[in-house]
């Protein structure tokens, strides 16, 4: 259905999932079931090794499911973006009910899959969904994973300013002068933008693409920069990897070698600035330029995210340039929805989501596994702390953004290899109690 909620809209779409079943054990083999975020499903599936890795041992089947609005599963095909109207079904309410039913329909259409425990999993607004899946549907799923989940970036749940504040510590951590060098590239960039000729220079020096032409691109060059530094602290893994960019192992550590002097005059700082973004864009060594409209895989739905942040997924973030590396900033609600009404239409309901999902009073819930790694930006948001003992929060101190849900490597620090451990006991756990109360 587009619509589960209203009877007036009874038009239907194609829903995309992925199906893997050569270690399921037809009748109480489990269900590993994805609930896919914001993108293309298949992307998603090929970075969730951990699923992969575990499904023999618990005789599991696996399926990915498509969230609406990402992939292919788009309910109004191409004009599902044109404009508000088409985009009113982009709910996280409406994802996770597309979730139910397609598990009611595997377990009606798959011989012998109707006793099978379902287990959510999910990763970053996954596993926000996963987590909110077994809270809102808890008799269709056991129990969920929800790796680096951040469900409480909501309202005043938790300070706007820790999330770039644990970016920041990523660089203090990695390289002495790295994130005071970050700190001061943004006053250099306000020097040089100033003039033509400094434009002139900053679009050379970075290979821009497009080159600036006043300030307002100095301030996107800037907003690029901020996002760059970010997607970084969530990608800081152990090993050579290719999620958002490919990257080395540890890649902060690689990029803090260019950035050891913060006292370097303007150019000479920007000039290793450049060489610290260009690890990030240009590992490959493949790219002419660097385009400042693009940070990270094309295999992510950006407009259909920056749609849900307008309407339900107002996370608050803000910056004050001192316990953190980047230009301060507070968070501005007004201005915020302004300019989602310039965009979209459509303004955002800031505390919808606390009143769907619970904020902090979720301790009637049980069976959820809260995952993060300390060196993730998103786990200031998440649940860090034990809520009752089914309601788990395992932190990784070695881990960026889901580490746990990617493939077991040679390269894994321990303390990511001990919570997947914890995690598979307690999936196998739920699958034996739902076996016996079945």
């Amino acid at each position: 259905q587009i619509d589960h909620f209203g009877f007036d809209e009874n038009r239907v779409f194609q829903q995309r999932y992925l199906v893997a079943d050569q270690h399921w054990k037809k009748g109480n083999g489990p269900i590993l079931f994805y609930t896919g975020n914001e993108g293309d499903i298949t992307w998603f599936c090929n970075n969730t090794g951990f699923m992969w890795d575990v499904a023999e041992e618990l005789n599991a089947m696996l399926v990915f499911a498509e969230h609406r609005y990402y992939g292919e599963s788009l309910p109004f095909g191409n004009e599902s973006f044109s404009d508000s109207k088409h985009l009113n079904y982009l709910t996280s309410e409406q994802a996770l009910a597309d979730f139910a039913v397609l598990v009611d329909y595997l377990k009606t259409t798959i011989a012998e899959a109707r006793h099978s425990p379902v287990i959510a999993i999910g990763g970053s607004y996954g596993g926000m969904l996963a987590a909110w899946f077994r809270m809102k549907y808890p008799h269709v799923v056991v129990g969920a994973l929800a790796a680096s989940a951040p469900i409480w970036q909501f309202g005043d749940l938790v300070p706007c300013g820790a999330f770039f504040s644990i970016v920041t510590n990523a660089f203090k951590k990695s390289g002495t002068g790295c994130s005071e060098s970050i700190r001061n590239s943004w006053n250099a960039i306000n020097h040089l933008s100033s003039t033509d000729a400094g434009l002139q220079w900053l679009s050379s020096t970075f290979h821009l693409c497009s080159p600036l032409k006043n300030l307002q691109d100095a301030a996107v060059l800037k907003n690029w920069l901020s996002e760059t530094w970010v997607n970084l602290a969530m990608v800081n893994y152990p090993y050579k990897a290719d999620f958002l960019q490919p990257l080395p192992a540890w890649p902060i550590q690689e990029v803090c070698k260019f950035l050891k002097d913060p006292s370097l005059s303007d150019k000479l700082l920007l000039q290793n600035v450049f060489q610290a973004v260009n690890l990030y864009y240009n590992y490959t060594g493949e790219a002419s330029c660097l385009d400042v409209s693009e940070t990270a895989t094309k295999n992510l739905g950006q407009t259909g995210w920056y749609y849900q942040a307008c309407t339900e997924m107002v996370m608050p973030l803000c910056t004050d340039g001192v316990h953190d590396m980047f230009e301060p900033e507070k968070w501005d609600f007004d201005a915020f929805s302004e300019e989602c009404y310039r965009l979209w239409g459509v303004r955002p309901r800031l505390s919808w989501i606390l009143s769907m999902y619970g904020g902090k009073n979720i301790s009637s819930h049980s069976n959820i596994i809260f995952s993060n790694g300390d060196l993730d930006p998103w786990s200031a948001g998440g649940v860090t702390q034990n809520i009752t003992n089914s309601l788990v929060a395992v932190v990784i101190p070695d881990g960026a953004h889901h580490l746990d849900l990617r493939s077991r490597n040679s390269l894994d620090p321990r303390s990511v290899q001990q919570a997947r451990a914890l995690e598979i006991c307690l999936m196998k756990q739920w699958i034996e109690e739902a076996r016996h109360s079945h």
